[in-house]
């Protein structure tokens, strides 16, 4: 009897580094149209900000890359960032992910992620 594969991570599941790419690609332009959420970007370097993003999206969802980055809380800190911009910024994940033809059970395990980061981003719990 053979032991059962393990079950692809959620990573993987998403396409691995071309998925998560592209998923990014595609929110960060939801992101940018919005004119609540464009302004903390007017002076972001969006090519690096991506593969910050890959690289951090790469660690929360199972996949073989180590974030490296900022620590959430420090580079959020002093930003203006509320509760309102973080429930917009998650609407534009959730809504990028769906249009990307992601299932539920998927959609919900990216944004159960995300949403545990808010106190950092957010810096309030």
């Amino acid at each position: 009897m053979s032991a059962a594969a393990p079950s692809p991570s959620l990573y993987e599941r998403l396409g691995g580094a071309e998925g998560v790419r592209h998923l990014l690609v595609a929110f960060y332009g939801r992101v940018l149209g919005d004119p609540l959420l464009a302004p903390f970007f007017e002076e972001t370097k969006m090519a690096r900000l991506v593969a910050m993003q890959e690289e951090f999206f790469a660690t929360a969802l199972g996949g073989p890359h180590i974030y490296t980055g900022v620590e959430l809380t420090r580079i959020h800190a002093g930003l203006g960032i509320h509760a309102r911009h973080f429930a917009t910024f998650c609407q534009h994940l959730g809504t990028t992910l769906q249009a990307a033809g992601l299932g539920e059970d998927d959609v919900h395990a990216v944004m159960d992620r995300i949403l545990a980061l808010r106190k950092d981003v957010v810096g309030i719990g």
